[in-house]
């Protein structure tokens, strides 16, 4: 099913009031590094931290009542299933998260915090897959996957909408990519609402199918996934590649060392804690190959989320 412009803007209407139509910052020391002016969707401000809330409850509210009240079943790591848990919780059904038992402490709490029925498996998208399968088998739910989803691609479009409304003379738009999701709905949102914007992808280089999927112009899977940015390690899926490779202009890759450092550098100088993930988009504006881009003197870069486990030590 394709998802088009339409379908962006009824998911904002159908999302509008229940999810938070976040801010878009600036900072002058971050200007100055990317040698433009920056934008930042702020997304880590979101209900549940991150953008995933949008794609959820676009997904959950497009549900029949008959079929809601069967309860809805994902397989996610962390940001997905607790969007999910959560809009479940507020339209008052039940929600079935299968989660990786390597998951993030702190985003498994969250799920449960939120009401949903957590069941673990092992770390591998296949097991997840199964166990999903499985638990939509025994509770009769619907299955939401995190992103290869049109509803949630659809529901992740809506913040490029609000992004370009709020500023409208954007050149180009950002946005990390693991399986693909946003970075689709947000293809789809700024082509069909400006023709002239252009829409940029960022990878961490130890997680980059997206980068080798489009210079190759065919989908490269998922292999051995190594990085920071444990949002960020799925595979593109059948839905959001062709968006992808259609709609997007270009995938920028960057390093761990970079991840880090423009996830320390939002943290001191904006004052906002961003996870590693959402560190992605900054990471790749402050590039050689990004600065060099010429002509887009505004960029809005979506800082994705900001569910980060505090004990850890990233730096």
């Amino acid at each position: 099913m394709a998802v088009t412009l339409a379908d962006i803007h009824a998911a904002a209407d159908r999302v509008r009031g229940v999810v938070h139509r976040t801010p878009v910052l600036t900072c002058a020391t971050i200007d100055a590094l990317a040698g433009r002016r920056v934008h930042f969707k702020c997304e880590n401000l979101q209900k549940t931290g991150s953008f995933k809330y949008r794609g959820a409850t676009n997904a959950v509210r497009r549900l029949t009542d008959a079929v809601a009240a069967r309860g809805v079943v994902t397989h996610s790591s962390g940001n997905h299933a607790q969007a999910l848990a959560l809009a479940a919780r507020v339209r008052g059904i039940p929600a079935t998260v299968v989660m990786p038992r390597t998951a993030a402490a702190v985003k498994r709490a969250a799920v449960v915090g939120y009401g949903g029925a957590v069941v673990e498996c092992a770390p591998t998208l296949a097991e997840r897959e199964r166990v999903a399968a499985e638990a939509v088998a025994r509770t009769g739910g619907t299955l939401i996957p995190p992103f290869d989803h049109p509803d949630v691609i659809a529901g992740q479009g809506t913040a490029c909408l609000e992004l370009l409304e709020d500023v409208p003379h954007l050149a180009a738009v950002v946005a990390p990519v693991g399986g693909g999701g946003m970075l689709s709905g947000f293809a789809i949102a700024a082509k069909g609402t400006r023709a002239g914007v252009m829409v940029y992808g960022a990878e961490p280089a130890g997680a980059d199918d997206a980068a080798r999927s489009f210079a190759a112009g065919v989908w490269q899977p998922q292999t051995a996934p190594d990085t920071i940015a444990d949002g960020l390690l799925t595979s593109l899926g059948a839905l959001t590649w062709p968006i992808i490779r259609d709609r997007v202009d270009g995938i920028v890759t960057v390093s761990e060392a970079d991840i880090v450092a423009a996830m320390r550098l939002v943290w001191e100088r904006m004052k906002l804690v961003i996870e590693p993930s959402a560190a992605v988009g900054v990471a790749a504006v402050l590039t050689a190959e990004f600065r060099a881009l010429p002509g887009l003197a505004d960029v809005g870069v979506v800082l994705c989320g900001g569910n980060v486990q505090l004990d850890r030590p990233y730096w």
